[in-house]
């Protein structure tokens, strides 16, 4: 990591997430000086058991309370921002559209309109998603691609999308966008999700549960390397305004399918036991990848993990943890 963090103050919504638990423990890490803006109180969350939040100032409010966001910026003096808060479960969009456009559209935009009211925020990363891109004919998904999300969760991501690149355009506000594929890692609690849904249940003894019919094919990123992503490109904003308003695909550049997924994670853990495939999913995209060239030619970023490691480290973590919880 460079000096460029040491005591620099940085802003991160979302902090008891899964990406936002593991960007503050390296941004602390680096030095940083970090507040993190936090709705709920998790304490399962990694941000809370491993003693992080300890390590912060914290700030208690919404990301659709605008003035809570300015007030946050402003008497902390921020002047990096990583906008991580959002509501990222696709059944929860497609069961609650208004909270989800709430939190994901709404908060999107008071957070770059605090931006654009602080004269100190010289670098905004705004986390979008691959699902912003919606159903694509054209694979590997390039930025280039169109936004045309078409259900509740992928509308959410293109608008926030779209919004963070009208107000680096209109107003010059230092932002970037990233997109990146399904994050998976330790801290994840959303035991609906593949990751850890599957580990627990190998764990238990229990046939893991495929929601979809198994042949769904995703991008797998681990959330080590979305959280080192993130701070490279806020790093690289501060010297580079060419960077404003790009958005930049984050990926292994490999093609996964759900039960392949399971069948990898099985032999990692030694079990025998079969997937239970339910075929349940609705309004789900069915084949998505991306390419990360442009990640790899303009900011010169690399994967710090293989899909394998990622997995390793990611079932060591719920070991330990569900054995605690025990």
């Amino acid at each position: 990591m460079s000096g460029f963090w040491q005591d620099r103050p940085v802003l991160v919504t979302g902090a008891t997430g899964l990406v936002g638990s593991w960007l503050t423990r390296r941004l602390l890490d680096a030095g940083a000086d970090v507040v993190c803006l936090v709705r709920d109180w998790v304490p399962q969350s990694e941000l809370v058991r491993a003693g992080t939040l300890d390590r912060v100032k914290v700030v208690r409010g919404d990301i659709c309370h605008r003035d809570v966001v300015e007030r946050a910026i402003g008497e902390y003096e921020t002047g990096t921002v990583i906008h991580l808060a959002a509501q990222t479960i696709v059944g929860i969009a497609n069961r609650n559209p208004i909270s989800t456009f709430e939190s994901n559209i709404q908060g999107t935009w008071n957070l770059l309109e605090a931006c654009r009211r602080a004269p100190l925020v010289k670098s905004i990363v705004i986390a979008s998603s691959d699902k912003a891109y919606g159903d694509q004919e054209k694979l590997p998904y390039s930025e280039d691609a169109p936004l045309q999300g078409q259900h509740p969760y992928d509308v959410s991501k293109s608008c926030a999308d779209l919004i963070s690149q009208a107000y680096a355009k209109t107003y010059g506000l230092p932002v970037a966008v990233t997109r990146c594929g399904n994050f998976y890692g330790g801290g994840d609690l959303n035991w609906n999700r593949i990751v850890p849904g599957t580990i627990r249940s190998i764990l238990r003894g229990e046939r893991p549960v495929i929601r979809s019919d198994g042949h769904f094919i995703r991008d797998y990123f681990y959330v080590e390397d979305g959280a080192a992503a993130y701070m490279l490109l806020a790093e690289l904003l501060h010297g580079q305004p060419e960077l404003r308003g790009m958005a930049f695909n984050f990926s292994n550049e490999i093609q996964v399918t759900a039960l392949d997924l399971v069948y990898r994670i099985l032999r990692a853990m030694g079990s025998p036991l079969e997937p239970d495939v339910r075929n349940e999913a609705v309004n789900e995209i069915r084949h998505q990848y991306l390419t990360a060239e442009r990640a790899k030619r303009m900011l010169n970023w690399s994967p710090l993990f293989t899909l394998e490691q990622g997995l390793e480290r990611t079932i060591a973590w719920y070991r330990e943890f569900l054995r605690g919880a025990a």
